[in-house]
Formats: C-alpha cells, structure tokens, sequence
C-alpha cells in the first residue's frame, strides 16, 4: 500500500483537504491526523470491519479499549448510557480538550472498539484538523495513537511515517503536537471517578470540579487484577529500542553519572534524557525542558531521537509528579526497562 503524506495548515484547515480525509474514514480506510496530544489513528467507530484495519495496522491487541473522538457533545447520548450529571460538568471545563471520558456503553458501540467491555471512552479533541475531519466524515472516529503498539507515541507526522508507511493510505500532517503525552482518561462508569491515565488535564483539577477522584494502583505501577477500562493502562507502553532506565530520589544525579560510567564501560552507547542543563558527557544529551509543559511536548519525540542514534541506554531523572508531573512520571514509568531510587 502506498501511504500518501497530506500537508494542511493547522491554523486554518484547507476544506478539499479535509474532506479527502473524511472521505476515506467513511468508505471504510484509516486515516493518521494531529490532534492536541498526539497524532492519532482514525477510523468509523461505528464499523467493526474499519476499527479492525486499526489493529491490524498497529499491531495492537484487541482487548485494548479504543477511545472514540466526537465533533458534538450530543453524540455522547448516542454512544452512552446512563450518563452521570459529573459528566457533564466536565465536558463544561475541559471539552474541547485531553480529557477523556469512560461511560456506560450504549449499544450501538462494537465490542471491538470497548475490548469487549461494557464501557466507551470518548473526547473531544480541541486540534482544528481533528475537529474538522470528524465533522466532515459526520461519523464518531475510534483513535488510538498513530503508531506501531508499544512503540512511542507519534508528534510528527514523521514519526506516523516511520512506524506506518506501507500500512494506511493517508497521513494528514499538521505539524507538531502541542501537549505531546496522550488525554487523561476518567472512569465516570462507578459512583466516585477514578483516575485511568493523567495527563495535562491534571487529577487537582479533575478535584476541582467533582470533588474526591480515586487514582487507579496502576498509575503509580502497581499490580492489579481490575479490569483495564481504558488504553495505556494493560501492556507495556510509550517504548523506544532503547531500554530506559528511570532513576529517583535525592541522589538520582550521582546514581546517573555511576550508571553512565558503568554502562561506557561495557561498550554501549548511552544516552542521557535530562530535565536541566547537564555537562554530564554522554554519547547523546537530551535537555528536554524544565517545566512539565516543555518536558512533556519534547518526550516521545526525544524518545525517537535516541534510537536515530542508536542508543542502547537512556538515562532519565525523575521529576515530581505533582500536576502535569503525574501523566510524565507515568509514560517514563510504562516506558521503563528498569526503576531506580537513589
């Protein structure tokens, strides 16, 4: 198959453009398009045959729940039951935006986009592209993100193109992503919510609007056998070729120079992801910010990087993971080879 790679202007989306994308979404094909988080992979979600092409292209395992992206807020009526008031006083704050919502199912949703559960996630994204083609293909569209499972999440169109080309027909490239970690995704289907997955849309401002929201166990790497409502919870995620090694605690920067000497000295190529400028000499640096809004647009990107350079190692330092921190911690967590605390 060969992936044809369309242009379009983030700011102001060119309608032909658009509409050659929707097209293909309603005829049945799979489509890559920017959103605010990341790039994602989308098809009807409405059509078993089409959401199948999605994980046949990611390689994705089929009880992997889908999130299903909407244009209008009175879709959700379509696609869930029994929608709580809670519901609605965040789609008010954060819609549209990273916030992703897990509700009662309606029937008309496929098992295959739900991994067969009783639930749907849905949001919907603030990105002008991803508005726009799911208005035009006047369908909900079930996306992950655009990529090969397990591998990191794709904030360029190049990254969609090194994972799929020769997979899907169509790549819409809007340019970069501007959050660079995926939704945060809130189970609404129990009394209290409960926190799936952080992300920019952050748990103390979840609490603002609902009041208590449980943290699934999961999230700080914790074992558990509850069911798995939402993605980036059941499998290894977020990972480069390179085994990351996450280092914490009050002598991670000591237990990083050790761990870079050791390393060296075996004959591999380390690399060193850095949240504040080092002179640490390492065969690549990556300075990807100092602030949770920078680190997290430039992590997966940077996760690229290393393996472009064939690094064998990386090397990360924790941050806190209050805020935004939390939806950080977690995809260096998921990522992880191996935890150190120092």
């Amino acid at each position: 198959m060969q992936t044809k790679i369309l242009r379009v202007n983030p700011r102001n989306p060119s309608i032909s453009q658009i509409r050659q994308a929707a097209k293909k979404i309603r005829s049945g094909n799979v489509v890559a398009f920017p959103t605010e988080t990341v790039y994602g992979l989308g098809a009807n979600a409405l059509d078993s045959k089409s959401v199948r092409k999605i994980f046949a292209a990611k390689g994705r395992p089929s009880d992997n729940p889908l999130i299903v992206h909407i244009f209008d807020i009175a879709e959700i009526g379509i696609l869930a039951d029994n929608i709580p008031n809670m519901a609605y006083d965040l789609m008010e704050r954060f819609w549209p935006g990273p916030l992703t919502l897990v509700l009662k199912k309606s029937k008309i949703v496929p098992k295959i986009v739900t991994g067969g559960l009783d639930t749907v996630a849905i949001r919907m994204p603030k990105n002008k592209i991803a508005q726009a083609i799911i208005r035009e293909a006047s369908v909900p569209v079930a996306a992950p993100s655009a990529n090969v499972a397990g591998r990191p999440s794709p904030t360029m169109a190049k990254h969609v193109r090194e994972d799929l080309a020769g997979k899907i027909s169509l790549i819409i490239d809007g340019g970069p992503t501007k959050i660079g970690i995926e939704s945060t995704v809130v189970d609404l289907s129990k009394k209290t919510p409960m926190l799936l997955r952080p992300g920019s849309v952050t748990l103390e401002q979840l609490q603002e609007i609902v009041g208590a929201v449980k943290i699934h166990p999961i999230i700080f790497g914790k074992k558990t056998n509850t069911i798995h409502r939402s993605p980036g919870m059941k499998y290894r995620h977020y990972s480069p070729s390179a085994k990351i090694i996450l280092v914490e605690g009050t002598k991670a920067k000591q237990k990083i120079s050790q761990l870079l000497h050791q390393y060296k000295s075996q004959g591999m190529r380390v690399g060193i992801l850095s949240m504040e400028k080092s002179h640490t000499k390492s065969d690549l640096t990556r300075f990807i910010g100092s602030n949770p809004d920078t680190i997290a647009a430039n992590l997966f990107k940077s996760f690229r990087e290393f393996d472009e350079k064939k690094i064998d190692i990386i090397l990360a330092q924790g941050i806190s993971q209050k805020g935004l921190g939390l939806g950080i911690m977690n995809r260096l967590g998921k990522a992880a080879y191996k935890k150190i605390r120092a």
